[in-house]
């Protein structure tokens, strides 16, 4: 009895041990998504700008596109901006905005600042579409297929690396 009692920390020690070490090896920046290869949430959100439609469920279907979660008071959202606006301008993607939990006038503020990449925007005040969506946090950007299927999410701001090495790749695939 006495040499159980002294093996079975060491046993319990182990198996934490081993489920913190393969925990480890996994990549923080890629977050499970229950949604991948299911279609878009059901949402309709009325337009953040007056002279731009608001964004809805219907709006993703028929091209490839980027939905892109963005809030005026998220930093790393500027950071990512400028690609945004590049993937714009070469006309990549179509890409829908969400402005997430962010005041009207503030985000308006911010897209005259640094320009407005987005073919809509919806705007969601209270969050509640990007629970829908599942979102953790913004930036999030989110791929959809042509049939309104989401294929890809990326939490966090997109920097040049993934743009090149995943989603570039990935949208020229789904339009094949």
């Amino acid at each position: 009895m006495p040499r159980l009692t002294f093996i079975a920390p060491l046993i319990l020690f182990a198996i934490i041990a081993a489920y913190f070490a393969i925990g480890l090896t996994k990549n923080a920046r890629i977050l499970p998504s229950a949604l991948i290869d299911k279609p878009v949430p059901t949402f309709d959100l009325p337009p953040l700008k007056d002279d731009k439609p608001g964004a809805a469920t219907a709006d993703l279907q028929g091209d490839v596109m980027l939905v892109n979660v963005f809030a005026s008071w998220c930093v790393p959202c500027r950071a990512e901006h400028p690609l945004l606006m590049q993937l714009a301008r070469d006309k990549t993607a179509t890409i829908i905005g969400l402005n997430w939990k962010d005041k009207k006038a503030d985000a308006l503020a911010w897209l005259d600042e640094l320009g407005d990449p987005y073919a809509r925007i919806g705007h969601d005040p209270s969050g509640r579409s990007g629970i829908e969506w599942g979102v953790y946090g913004v930036p999030e950007t989110y791929i959809i297929d042509q049939s309104g299927r989401i294929r890809y999410k990326h939490v966090g701001p997109m920097f040049r690396e993934v743009l090149t090495e995943t989603i570039l790749p990935m949208i020229k695939e789904l339009r094949e």
